[in-house]
Protein backbone atom coordinates (compact mmCIF):
# COMPACT_ATOMS: atom_id res chain seq x y z
CA UNK A 1 0.00 0.00 0.00
CA UNK A 2 1.21 3.50 -0.74
CA UNK A 3 0.95 6.03 2.18
CA UNK A 4 2.39 8.96 0.07
CA UNK A 5 -1.10 8.68 -2.50
CA UNK A 6 -3.50 8.09 -0.12
CA UNK A 7 -5.46 10.78 1.38
CA UNK A 8 -5.08 10.46 5.37
CA UNK A 9 -8.28 11.59 7.39
CA UNK A 10 -8.39 11.57 10.66
CA UNK A 11 -11.11 10.40 12.80
CA UNK A 12 -11.21 13.26 14.71
CA UNK A 13 -11.61 15.96 11.85
CA UNK A 14 -15.37 16.20 12.06
CA UNK A 15 -15.47 15.86 16.24
CA UNK A 16 -16.64 18.81 18.16
CA UNK A 17 -14.49 19.80 20.92
CA UNK A 18 -16.06 22.86 21.94
CA UNK A 19 -19.25 21.02 21.99
CA UNK A 20 -18.60 18.59 24.43
CA UNK A 21 -15.86 20.87 26.25
CA UNK A 22 -19.23 23.03 26.61
CA UNK A 23 -21.37 19.81 28.80
CA UNK A 24 -18.99 19.63 31.13
CA UNK A 25 -18.67 22.16 34.24
CA UNK A 26 -15.41 22.73 34.46
CA UNK A 27 -14.75 25.44 37.72
CA UNK A 28 -13.30 28.93 36.86
CA UNK A 29 -10.21 29.96 38.70
CA UNK A 30 -9.97 33.46 39.99
CA UNK A 31 -6.50 34.62 39.09
CA UNK A 32 -6.66 37.50 41.96
CA UNK A 33 -7.54 35.14 44.44
CA UNK A 34 -4.75 32.63 43.82
CA UNK A 35 -2.26 35.45 43.49
CA UNK A 36 -3.00 36.90 46.72
CA UNK A 37 -3.52 33.91 48.94
CA UNK A 38 0.28 32.89 47.62
CA UNK A 39 1.09 36.64 48.34
CA UNK A 40 -0.08 35.49 51.68
CA UNK A 41 1.63 32.58 51.77
CA UNK A 42 4.74 34.01 50.78
CA UNK A 43 4.92 36.63 53.02
CA UNK A 44 4.05 34.12 56.15
CA UNK A 45 7.00 32.12 54.73
CA UNK A 46 9.04 35.03 54.81
CA UNK A 47 7.89 36.17 58.39
CA UNK A 48 8.81 32.89 59.45
CA UNK A 49 12.12 32.47 57.78
CA UNK A 50 12.98 35.70 59.24
CA UNK A 51 12.08 34.58 62.98
CA UNK A 52 13.98 31.39 62.21
CA UNK A 53 17.10 33.14 61.57
CA UNK A 54 16.97 35.78 64.60
CA UNK A 55 16.18 33.15 66.50
CA UNK A 56 18.95 30.89 65.59
CA UNK A 57 21.38 33.95 65.61
CA UNK A 58 20.34 34.45 69.02
CA UNK A 59 20.93 31.29 70.26
CA UNK A 60 24.30 31.39 68.65
CA UNK A 61 25.58 34.40 70.45
CA UNK A 62 24.25 33.32 74.00
CA UNK A 63 25.91 29.63 73.27
CA UNK A 64 29.08 32.04 72.32
CA UNK A 65 28.82 33.90 75.27
CA UNK A 66 28.48 31.01 77.67
CA UNK A 67 31.75 29.29 76.12
CA UNK A 68 33.42 32.56 76.67
CA UNK A 69 32.10 32.94 80.69
CA UNK A 70 33.02 29.14 80.82
CA UNK A 71 37.08 29.66 79.13
CA UNK A 72 37.17 32.38 81.88
CA UNK A 73 36.03 30.09 84.74
CA UNK A 74 38.76 27.70 83.87
CA UNK A 75 41.44 30.43 83.34
CA UNK A 76 40.42 31.50 87.40
CA UNK A 77 40.32 28.15 88.61
CA UNK A 78 43.84 27.42 86.88
CA UNK A 79 44.73 30.63 89.17
CA UNK A 80 43.11 29.26 92.06
CA UNK A 81 44.66 25.53 91.63
CA UNK A 82 48.28 26.83 91.13
CA UNK A 83 47.65 28.87 94.23
CA UNK A 84 46.81 26.07 96.63
CA UNK A 85 49.12 25.37 99.20
CA UNK A 86 48.61 21.93 100.17
CA UNK A 87 47.08 18.78 98.41
CA UNK A 88 43.81 18.99 100.03
CA UNK A 89 43.23 22.55 98.79
CA UNK A 90 43.99 21.58 95.90
CA UNK A 91 41.76 18.74 95.85
CA UNK A 92 38.93 20.84 97.23
CA UNK A 93 39.02 23.41 94.29
CA UNK A 94 39.21 20.96 91.99
CA UNK A 95 35.74 19.49 93.47
CA UNK A 96 34.51 22.29 93.74
CA UNK A 97 35.02 23.78 90.12
CA UNK A 98 33.67 20.81 88.82
CA UNK A 99 30.92 21.02 91.10
CA UNK A 100 30.30 24.80 89.65
CA UNK A 101 31.08 23.37 85.95
CA UNK A 102 28.53 20.93 86.15
CA UNK A 103 26.10 23.11 87.50
CA UNK A 104 26.64 25.90 84.79
CA UNK A 105 26.48 23.16 81.94
CA UNK A 106 23.04 21.46 83.40
CA UNK A 107 21.68 25.78 83.83
CA UNK A 108 23.31 26.28 80.16
CA UNK A 109 21.78 23.38 78.24
CA UNK A 110 18.40 24.25 79.81
CA UNK A 111 18.27 27.59 78.82
CA UNK A 112 19.25 26.56 75.07
CA UNK A 113 16.84 24.12 75.05
CA UNK A 114 14.47 26.88 76.24
CA UNK A 115 15.57 29.05 73.32
CA UNK A 116 14.68 26.29 71.01
CA UNK A 117 11.77 25.49 72.03
CA UNK A 118 10.63 28.98 72.00
CA UNK A 119 11.50 29.37 68.54
CA UNK A 120 9.61 26.20 67.50
CA UNK A 121 6.58 27.13 68.96
CA UNK A 122 6.64 30.46 67.77
CA UNK A 123 6.62 29.08 64.30
CA UNK A 124 4.11 26.92 64.59
CA UNK A 125 1.54 28.71 65.77
CA UNK A 126 2.75 31.06 62.90
CA UNK A 127 2.49 28.09 60.40
CA UNK A 128 -0.65 27.09 61.95
CA UNK A 129 -2.16 30.94 62.03
CA UNK A 130 -1.35 31.10 58.55
CA UNK A 131 -3.55 27.73 57.62
CA UNK A 132 -6.62 28.54 59.60
CA UNK A 133 -6.60 31.65 57.49
CA UNK A 134 -5.74 29.67 54.45
CA UNK A 135 -8.89 27.39 55.34
CA UNK A 136 -10.98 30.01 55.90
CA UNK A 137 -10.10 31.32 52.75
CA UNK A 138 -10.98 28.23 50.71
CA UNK A 139 -14.42 27.77 52.60
CA UNK A 140 -15.51 31.47 51.78
CA UNK A 141 -14.49 30.41 48.27
CA UNK A 142 -16.56 27.08 47.68
CA UNK A 143 -19.48 29.29 49.44
CA UNK A 144 -19.07 31.54 46.60
CA UNK A 145 -20.20 28.95 44.31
Amino acid sequence: MNYANAAFKTPFADFDFSKMAGEFKIPTVNMETMVETGRKNFAAMTTLSTAAVESMKTIAQRQGDMFRVAMEDFSKHGDDFLSAATVEEKAAKQIDFVKKSYEAALANTKEIADLYSKSQSEALSAISERVAELTEEVKAAIAKK
